[in-house]
């Protein structure tokens, strides 16, 4: 079957959005990250698996976990990629539920819908992917029973206002999982971070002739924020609690927000 996705959003109070927001949407995104990622989508998958050793799914389904998803719900995965979590997500609410995919790569999104159509499970089929930008989500307050980002904020430019628009969407009382790289405060787990990523990652992404791509790592790691800073921002941006657990001997993290 042709891999396909569309960009129209699950049906929100009797009506789809508009193509022309989510357009809007799109070309706010950093036209730059936004190639980068549809570079390296043919070989996303492969990567993580080898750079990661396959732990990058055992993170992921620990973010799923804790997002308190469940059978029946209305879940959204924030910078989706290729779908990892996504999935993981479905089989958490089951065929009655519904998931949304939302990346601002098409390519990316492609790809998890070639995927989506090579699964037998039915709670597959409540996937839907859509086109979009994290600082602009074409959703109505209140919408969404849980949220996960994978790997997505630490991607995002304006990164206050993307924790904004999550507040903004999921349920009073339900919760947001960031999963990402941790940016320690441990000197040592630095050092072995950094050592990692040059030494490991860049050499097998070079191998794909995604050598430079993969590069960005260590600086967007040393941009991004502190467990604590996150903690801080999810209360800023309004959630009534947040808690960031260090992973994977503390080269990954997940942020849980509780709105």
């Amino acid at each position: 079957m042709a891999s396909s996705f569309h960009f129209s959003a699950p049906y929100l109070h009797g009506a789809r959005l508009s193509h022309d927001r989510r357009a809007r949407g799109a070309i706010q995104c950093s036209s730059e990250r936004q190639a980068l990622f549809g570079r390296i989508a043919p070989v996303y998958d492969n990567l993580n698996d080898l750079l990661s050793l396959g732990q990058h799914r055992i993170w992921k389904r620990m973010a799923v976990s804790w997002s308190g998803a469940k059978m029946g719900d209305c879940v959204l995965d924030l910078c989706c990629g290729s779908g990892d979590l996504a999935f993981l997500l479905s089989e958490k609410v089951g065929p009655h539920g519904r998931v949304t995919g939302l990346d601002f790569s098409r390519e990316q999104l492609s790809v998890a819908s070639s995927r989506q159509h090579l699964r037998a499970k039915a709670c597959y089929k409540n996937i839907e992917w859509v086109e979009g930008n994290a600082l602009e989500l074409p959703f109505p307050g209140s919408y969404f029973d849980a949220i996960t980002i994978g790997y997505g904020l630490r991607n995002v430019v304006d990164k206050p206002k993307a924790m904004r628009e999550m507040y903004r969407v999921v349920k009073p009382g339900c919760r947001i999982c960031v999963l990402d790289f941790n940016k320690s405060t441990h000197p040592l787990t630095t050092s072995f971070q950094e050592w990692m990523i040059d030494n490991v990652v860049v050499p097998v992404a070079t191998g794909y002739e995604l050598g430079k791509e993969y590069e960005y790592l260590k600086s967007s790691i040393n941009e991004f924020l502190t467990g604590k800073e996150l903690e801080k921002l999810a209360l800023e941006s309004g959630f009534s609690n947040g808690k960031h657990y260090e992973i994977s001997g503390g080269l990954m993290g997940i942020l849980v927000a509780t709105r």
